[in-house]
């Protein structure tokens, strides 16, 4: 089956490579985790996507890695993707208790890289801080929903997303509302029919999640890991500003580096920046 993801990256970064479709059973949920198996590989790399995308979404920037000689897995959380979930009773904290206990499932000695995008950026830190299989975490975004000047980037509605919290839980905590409502998916990427795409896909940016969910994420308390972090923020990043990832970063317990994605848009597809991401994981292997 044709990506339609890919065709956004530049040729020299489109591998053709498929995932094998593997399913993981997890609390009663069926979960969905792309995979490109290298036995040989001397590192690992776990793809976490973020709010309103998937695996399938990130393959093509997986693909690029597992062809780079990393072996690669890309899971589907619940809410998104083809995970198979009972979507009224996802909580954030659900999202970090699965990663935490994939890793484990997954560990075999070699080491565990951690590749957030988006929103999966600082989960991916978060699950970092409670794994003790995480080597490195490398982070598209580490913007906090804590910080009000985050909230109000993330939501549609500006400065009401400061309040987006009280609002919430007045709201039935089980009401379905789709992603592309609230985030402002038109900011996804320098491309519009990208954020075209993003939106649309009724695997990501169209998919309805429970509010008591949303409630869950923004009410959640991050902690900052001991691995070391890398963040390769996107330049032209019109959507999350690199200021409120790096106040983040600096609460880090560990060493860090910044990677700034020259030219790239909040889902990095454009070059030479797709180069510097991927870059880095050379030096990380």
């Amino acid at each position: 089956m044709i990506n339609p993801y890919e065709a956004f990256l530049p040729l020299k970064h489109r591998t053709g490579i498929e995932p094998v479709h593997t399913w993981w059973e997890w609390r009663g949920l069926r979960v969905h985790i792309a995979r490109a198996r290298r036995p040989k590989a001397r590192a690992r790399v776990l793809v976490i996507h973020g709010m309103g995308a998937h695996s399938g979404a990130l393959w093509p920037h997986a693909a690029a890695l597992a062809e780079r000689g990393f072996e690669v897995l890309a899971v589907d959380l619940p809410l998104f993707g083809l995970t198979v979930c009972e979507p009224t009773e996802v909580l954030y904290d659900d999202w970090i208790a699965l990663l935490v206990n994939l890793i484990d499932e997954e560990h075999d000695g070699r080491p565990m890289i951690l590749f957030g995008a988006s929103v999966g950026g600082l989960l991916a830190a978060e699950v970092a801080s409670k794994s003790t299989h995480v080597s490195h975490v490398v982070a598209t975004c580490l913007m906090d929903p804590a910080d009000p000047l985050a909230r109000r980037k993330m939501t549609r509605f500006g400065s009401l997303g400061i309040l987006a919290t009280p609002f919430l839980k007045l709201a039935p905590g089980r009401k379905m509302v789709r992603i592309r409502a609230l985030a402002r998916i038109s900011k996804m990427s320098r491309s519009p029919a990208l954020s075209m795409l993003c939106a649309s896909d009724e695997l990501g940016g169209g998919v309805k999640v429970p509010l008591r969910f949303l409630v869950s994420y923004l009410g959640y308390k991050h902690t900052m890991p001991t691995v070391p972090i890398t963040l390769v923020h996107p330049g032209h990043d019109d959507w999350t500003p690199e200021q409120l990832s790096l106040r983040t970063l600096k609460r880090a317990e560990g060493p860090t580096d910044v990677v700034m994605l020259r030219e790239c848009g909040h889902f990095p597809i454009e070059e030479p920046g797709l180069t510097d991401l991927f870059a880095v994981f050379d030096r990380l292997e």
